[in-house]
């Protein structure tokens, strides 16, 4: 599919790893990949502003379309001129199909060929999204990047299981496709087939057949072991399109983002760095640190000393654990702060490491200094 207001372009290949280095061309500005997507549910990034993401590197934000179809609703949305002025973010937005949402509703939802039905978590109401209800409501909020309608499968599940979401995920990936008619949005198709060897390939083969502008691989990172879905990616990397960006959605920790660019993966998202900084938790260049913990009340070091974040060049850890102590949101607002710098840094690293074909010497150095088994 070739489309007027997006293009990628692969600039380069690391000689030492195989990874990818490349730039997706968007209405609202161009993505260098392989990139990180902070998440905003409900267009915002919890406890940040737009101005505070742009300053710490953003290049692409993700929202969710089940939350903002429940709340505001996307022709509130679309009356304020769309997601991007609605949020004052003018850089490329993708939305998500509002599938993997609907699936984590379990119990109160049932999913049929014509769409899937559910109560609204807010208020119980009675709620319907089909593959053409979720290509209009990401094209009445006007995202850059807007996600197929999919059906996500549990880990562990059967393999007829398996089998059904995903052959049922390419009917309705066509039918997202006949019904998106939004030229200056790119609609991504979504690799399933749970972890299932064949049934990932199958499923590869398919949505390529159907030339999507992207794809994303679903289904992964819902419990499993990371081999397991490194495995995954493995097997399926050669049936992925070359010229196609590859999105590993709901993938965020520094260890899989490292994994993931190895294995051919150009973008990922994730909630976590958010989470557990509003809960305490720091990424650090040695691994997590609690910074709530007693040892650190007189520890007037920055959070990471290799982090050049606000949060980090300003405080300490002795302040950022006092406001945590104190209940002050301002502790959750730095936490964030840093937790999101330095997850774009490193993938500002990871670019650098593959321009210069160095990434596995670039994972070798992480994991010697990165202690993946405790939190300090």
């Amino acid at each position: 599919m070739t489309n007027p207001h997006f293009s990628y372009e692969v600039t380069h290949i690391c000689k030492q790893s195989g990874a990818r280095l490349g730039v997706l061309h968007t209405p609202h500005g161009d993505i260098p990949t392989p990139i990180y997507m902070p998440v905003g549910t409900s267009a915002c990034v919890k406890a940040m502003t737009s101005r505070e993401m742009e300053e710490i590197g953003t290049k692409i934000l993700l929202s969710n379309t089940y939350h903002l179809h429940l709340r505001p609703g996307e022709e509130l949305i679309r009356e304020a001129g769309g997601l991007h002025r609605f949020m004052d973010w003018p850089h490329p937005i993708l939305t998500d199909s509002g599938g993997f949402q609907v699936f984590s509703l379990a119990g109160i939802r049932k999913i049929k060929e014509e769409g899937v039905t559910f109560q609204s978590h807010l208020d119980g109401s009675r709620k319907f999204i089909s593959p053409e209800v979720s290509m209009d409501i990401q094209q009445a909020l006007g995202s850059d990047i807007a996600m197929a309608f999919d059906v996500c499968s549990p880990y562990p599940c059967d393999y007829k299981t398996a089998k059904e979401a995903m052959e049922r995920t390419h009917r309705w990936a066509e039918r997202c496709k006949e019904h998106h008619t939004r030229e200056d949005q790119a609609l991504f198709g979504i690799v399933q087939g749970a972890f299932y060897e064949d049934l990932r390939i199958e499923s590869a083969k398919a949505l390529s057949d159907m030339d999507f502008i992207g794809y994303g691989i679903g289904g992964l990172s819902v419990g499993e072991p990371k081999p397991v879905m490194y495995e995954m990616l493995d097997k399926i990397r050669p049936y992925m399109p070359e010229g196609k960006p590859r999105y590993l959605m709901g993938v965020g920790s520094p260890d899989c983002l490292i994994e993931g660019v190895i294995r051919g993966i150009d973008m990922f998202d994730c909630v976590l760095a958010t989470r557990i900084a509003r809960n305490g938790s720091i990424f650090t260049h040695r691994g997590r640190v609690v910074i709530k913990n007693g040892k650190y009340a007189h520890d007037f070091s920055p959070m990471d000393e290799a982090c050049d974040c606000y949060a980090c060049t300003h405080y300490s850890r002795a302040y950022v654990r006092h406001l945590f102590n104190a209940k002050e949101i301002t502790a959750g607002r730095l936490a964030s702060i840093h937790n999101l710098r330095f997850l774009l840094r490193m993938m500002e690293e990871i670019r650098e490491a593959i321009a210069e074909d160095r990434l596995l010497d670039y994972r070798k150095e992480f994991y010697e200094r990165y202690d993946l088994t405790k939190n300090f």
